[in-house]
């Protein structure tokens, strides 16, 4: 990973053009090929950024200024990057990261979800749990009823970073010709009212799973059927 501090202005050219002013700003380079541009507030989002495959490249400008024009793969979008200061460039190696470990409730959701799959909806079917890819684990890969296939990122209490870390799976398997199309399901026990937003903005379905039920236990109150 490559972190740079820099004063710069960025300009975003593609579906839509966006410009930040000249400031100084945190830019990640990740081993991954994305990048993303930094404010020192809003938390863990980005002012801009431009996901995998990308190259960067770099040259100079007619004042004499370090313009770095990051290029998507596919789409052909760019961020340009004018950069008139460097405060700070460095590079550190991470390797490979084990991924997030679910506690013991999160992971015997999964187990029981998969062996109850269709609780998603009728005719869904298992393809394995844990399926693996180059960005980690999804936690349940299966097939709807018209054969589809649907992967489903689970989780206790679901927002926005789950919606996120399924977005990124989602782009990722749907570039496999023998899974795709993929369609998300988020599942949670309890799922925050932005996340939602997001994961419908995107497409995703949302799935509020209730443990008890799925471990077969009959709830407290009574019920008439």
């Amino acid at each position: 990973m490559r972190l740079v501090i820099a004063r710069c202005s960025v300009d975003y050219v593609g579906r839509l053009t966006a410009h930040l002013p000249m400031a100084p700003r945190l830019i990640l380079m990740k081993a991954d090929g994305s990048v993303s541009i930094h404010a020192d507030d809003r938390a863990f989002k980005p002012l801009n950024w431009m996901n995998p495959p990308c190259t960067v490249r770099e040259s100079t400008n007619g004042d004499g200024l370090a313009v770095w024009t990051v290029t998507h793969g596919k789409s052909g979008e760019k961020l340009v990057l004018t950069i008139e200061e460097i405060q700070h460039d460095s590079s550190h190696e991470l390797g490979v990261d084990p991924g997030l470990q679910k506690d013991g409730v999160e992971a015997h959701l999964q187990e029981l979800l998969a062996e109850h799959i269709t609780t998603l909806g009728e005719g869904y079917t298992l393809i394995r749990r844990e399926y693996p890819t180059a960005i980690g684990p999804v936690d349940i890969l299966c097939r709807d009823a018209e054969g589809a296939t649907v992967a489903v990122e689970l989780k206790r209490r679901g927002d926005i970073d789950g919606v996120e870390q399924l977005t990124r799976y989602l782009e990722l398997l749907n570039r496999d010709p023998a899974l795709k199309p993929v369609h998300g399901i988020f599942a949670a026990q309890e799922i925050k009212p932005q996340a939602r937003v997001l994961a419908t903005d995107r497409g995703i379905d949302c799935v509020t799973l209730d443990y008890d039920e799925l471990r077969g236990i009959e709830p407290d109150t009574p019920r008439l059927f």
